[in-house]
């Protein structure tokens, strides 16, 4: 079992940057990849970046891309979404996840095995 939990959320004006947190403890050694997802209420789940848990390559929505950055501090079991420009339509619940399959498309929420609760992002104009 993997627990992950989120932390660094908050409400910011448009334009602002946060660095969301995600601890991972338990089997964290059976993690191949980890992402992060939002949902806005009324909204379908959306994915926003992924990446590989041991390095490599990192993947970003379109709509996020150039704008944010993720990250992971494999000493600390965290991984960290960085998001500058902020734009209030990047408000949502973000939440982390983990997936232990070496074969997955990691856009893809079935991709993932554990996942947090989640931490509110709020960005006013």
């Amino acid at each position: 079992q993997v627990h992950l939990v989120e932390s660094g959320g908050g409400l910011v004006q448009a334009g602002d940057s946060l660095r969301l947190s995600c601890a991972a403890s338990g089997r964290t050694y059976t993690i191949y990849h980890t992402g992060w997802f939002r949902q806005a209420p009324g909204k379908e789940r959306e994915f926003v970046a992924a990446t590989r848990w041991s390095g490599g390559s990192a993947y970003y929505a379109d709509s996020v891309k150039g704008r944010f950055t993720i990250s992971r501090d494999n000493a600390k079991n965290t991984v960290y979404l960085q998001m500058n420009s902020l734009k209030p339509e990047d408000t949502a619940l973000y939440y982390c996840a983990a997936g232990t399959s070496p074969i997955a498309d990691m856009t893809r929420f079935i991709s993932y095995n554990y996942r947090g609760q989640g931490t509110q992002v709020t960005v006013s104009s």
